[in-house]
């Protein structure tokens, strides 16, 4: 999901910044021109690091500005299929929950939450198992399995990413504590016997 990684990317310094400190009009311009996008193997670069300038900048003639080739590490976030991730719910709408994953929000489709009918509310921003009661709702801390992630390019924020909690050990977190107890009880009542 995050990676640090190694990049080599061009800058365009305008020509009135040209009469700032170099070494920091550099570094600034980088992480304005990087940060918040997706490079090209669909990683969202998160935070630049590092930046060092590489050899000398190019002036292209009718344009003024310097074309400064650099060199920096990234904290990149790529959420990668049947992975299992944390995240925390943002929104409850009529067909599910948004789940914020790192930077983006996956999508936790109704059908994929948990195996019972799903009551909508709406009004009170929660999602509410017919039979069990269990409810989820914004704020709730969940463990969901990745399983499909389509990057957006122009808007990282508006990607295509699925999520599902409908596994064994997935779910809102106080589900999975509870789901882990009552093996350990079923496990002391066996051992009587």
């Amino acid at each position: 999901m995050y990676a640090i990684t190694e990049k080599v990317s061009t800058i365009r310094i305008p020509p009135e910044r040209l009469m700032d400190d170099y070494e920091s009009i550099v570094e600034t311009l980088a992480r304005e021109q990087f940060e918040g996008k997706v490079d090209n193997e669909d990683n969202i670069i998160v935070l630049v690091l590092d930046v060092e300038p590489v050899g000398e900048g190019r002036i292209v003639h009718g344009d003024g500005a310097v074309y400064q080739d650099v060199k920096y590490r990234a904290l990149v976030f790529k959420p990668q299929y049947q992975e299992v991730v944390t995240g925390t719910v943002c929104d409850v709408v009529k067909f599910g929950a948004f789940v914020r994953i790192g930077p983006i929000d996956g999508l936790l489709h109704i059908s994929q939450i948990m195996d019972d009918h799903i009551d909508v509310d709406l009004t009170n921003q929660r999602l509410i198992g017919k039979e069990t009661k269990r409810d989820l709702r914004i704020g709730d801390k969940v463990r969901v399995r990745v399983v499909t992630a389509k990057i957006n390019e122009r808007s990282p924020r508006e990607s295509k990413i699925g999520l599902t909690m409908r596994q064994p050990a997935l779910g809102k977190f106080e589900w999975i504590e509870e789901e882990r107890k009552e093996e350990e009880e079923e496990k002391k009542g066996g051992k009587g016997k």
